[in-house]
């Protein structure tokens, strides 16, 4: 049988990916290893893994961890301002969060699993791969010192630093080790965005270092199993299978204050595992939809929201139908009242989903008729943190009683030329029959056109927010939270320049 490594790349907090990861190979999916190897700080996913945590146990320690609570400013150091050992320090991983982790020494150096946690001698100069038996909390700090951000960690007379500027993912490491599989956990950025600032230019050389690495690992090992399939000794001497999920994780490396985004992240990697092995058809076992984090009661937010407009019937093109509509007079107007019933559930799922109630009116489908059922996505994606889009689906019935399915999306980019707030307030909208007496109504789409909110009610949309929470501090907080998430995700398409994924 092949021996199999378990590849846990650097990435900064956009690990928590991985912990999602880790839910799905481990327990859904049942997969084993036989090593495992991790960088910077996927080395914290690596001890729980040794210490023989589940992967779900892994999972929720990044889903309840308090983002405010894993830095402190180093503010000793801030008065010597360019001569300071570093910005924040990891003293708080020490005494808040590697406790309530529960990770313990002695297990992790008394585990059987095979690992290699890498950290870089910079007294010298060398990558050093640290045994789980030889595994110390200082070491595990010394795994995520990343220069300038966090101060180096001296060892027995020695300075340790990140290795992610040697090595986002030690695969020597692992081929010497005598591993013949390498599944990797990716999520460190490949979309080539640069940015400018200190943080921007820092993490444009963190991503320079790393990516390019990787990749000239990859390389090594494409071109061994082609000189191993043309019957030439190769550079490793057998032949080495890389299985990769990576990701575009919508995380900043280090600057994020928000648990919400985290626990988001977290499921995101759940998500994308579960995709990844049903599309590699590893069989696993169905897991929840959602874990929730915190309390078992729900928060409920409720808000309104009007958008009219006008759809040509016959049109499949939402310009022409619009400007067809608005020649025959064809309005259409969405009277919608938004329900999320579970807060923590809408915040902490990818999806984003709310229940849709209130009413479409359009004189050609009979004036106004009722949702009979209705969905919200508020502001997704689809792995592309810089678009985002609110989707709507709307079942209804005409005046015939034929049902009657509305779909609408606005769509938020990073290259827009209308405008964010003309994004946000444009939908485009089709309307389609999924049945009813065919010998006078086909199936398919019946019309297209656009509706749009307008400032008015925008503002009543505000107006309309209602939150069902048993105190007047839970209704604020849980408001706070839900514009956090809002504004968070307009940053994320708007203000990228500022900081590539916002930080709440």
């Amino acid at each position: 049988m092949p021996k199999r490594s378990l590849m846990l790349a650097g990435g900064g907090v956009k690990v928590a990916f991985q912990a999602g990861v880790l839910q799905v190979w481990l327990d859904e999916a049942g997969l084993e290893f036989d090593r495992g190897d991790a960088v910077s700080a996927a080395c914290f996913n690596l001890a729980m893994w040794v210490q023989g945590m589940s992967g779900t146990e892994i999972a929720d320690n990044w889903r309840n961890a308090q983002p405010f609570s894993e830095i402190d400013v180093n503010a000793p150091q801030l008065a010597r301002l360019l001569y300071a050992a570093s910005i924040l320090d990891l003293d708080a991983f020490r005494q808040k969060i590697f406790p309530a982790w529960k990770l313990d020494w002695s297990r992790i150096r008394s585990s059987a699993r095979e690992a290699t946690f890498n950290v870089y001698n910079f007294s010298k100069h060398e990558l050093r791969p640290i045994h789980a038996a030889d595994m110390t909390e200082d070491f595990l700090v010394a795994s995520a010192s990343l220069p300038m951000w966090f101060p180096p960690v001296k060892i027995a007379g020695d300075t340790y630093i990140d290795a992610v500027f040697n090595t986002g993912s030690n695969i020597d490491e692992a081929i010497r080790s005598g591993a013949d599989e390498l599944w990797v956990i990716w999520t460190t950025s490949q979309r080539g965005e640069w940015f400018d600032g200190f943080v921007g230019n820092f993490f444009g050389i963190f991503e320079a270092t790393v990516v390019g690495g990787y990749k000239n690992a990859l390389a090594r090992i494409a071109a061994n199993n082609a000189a191993l399939q043309r019957g030439e000794p190769g550079e490793f001497g057998r032949m080495i299978t890389v299985k990769e999920l990576k990701a575009e994780v919508p995380l900043h490396y280090l600057l994020n204050f928000s648990r919400d985004r985290a626990a988001e992240v977290v499921n995101r990697g759940v998500e994308a595992a579960r995709g990844w092995c049903d599309a590699a058809g590893i069989q696993r076992r169905p897991g929840p939809v959602y874990i929730p984090a915190g309390p078992v009661s729900k928060t409920v937010v409720r808000f309104s929201e009007m958008l009219n407009g006008f759809v040509g019937f016959g049109a499949t093109e939402f310009t022409a139908g619009s400007e067809q509509g608005q020649a025959d007079s064809t309005a259409l107007v969405l009277h919608l009242d938004i329900c999320i019933e579970d807060l923590d559930e809408f915040l902490d799922l990818p999806e984003h989903r709310a229940k849709l109630q209130g009413t479409v009116e359009c004189d050609r489908l009979g004036g106004k008729r009722p949702i009979e059922l209705g969905t919200l996505q508020f502001l997704v994606d689809s792995g592309d943190p810089t678009r985002k889009q609110i989707n709507y689906e709307i079942s209804f019935q005409d005046e015939r009683g034929v049902a009657v399915q509305l779909t609408a999306s606005k769509n938020l980019t990073d290259q827009s030329q209308s405008g964010a707030w003309q994004e946000v307030a444009t939908a485009f909208t089709k309307l389609s029959r999924s049945g009813g007496d065919e010998s006078q109504t086909q199936p398919g789409i019946i019309a297209a056109g656009i509706v749009r909110s307008s400032v008015l009610h925008d503002i009543e949309q505000l107006a309309s927010i209602r939150v069902d929470a048993p105190t007047v501090a839970a209704r604020a907080h849980a408001l706070t939270r839900f514009g956090v998430f809002y504004f968070g995700r307009l940053w994320d398409v708007y203000a990228r320049r500022l900081l590539p994924v916002a930080p709440f």
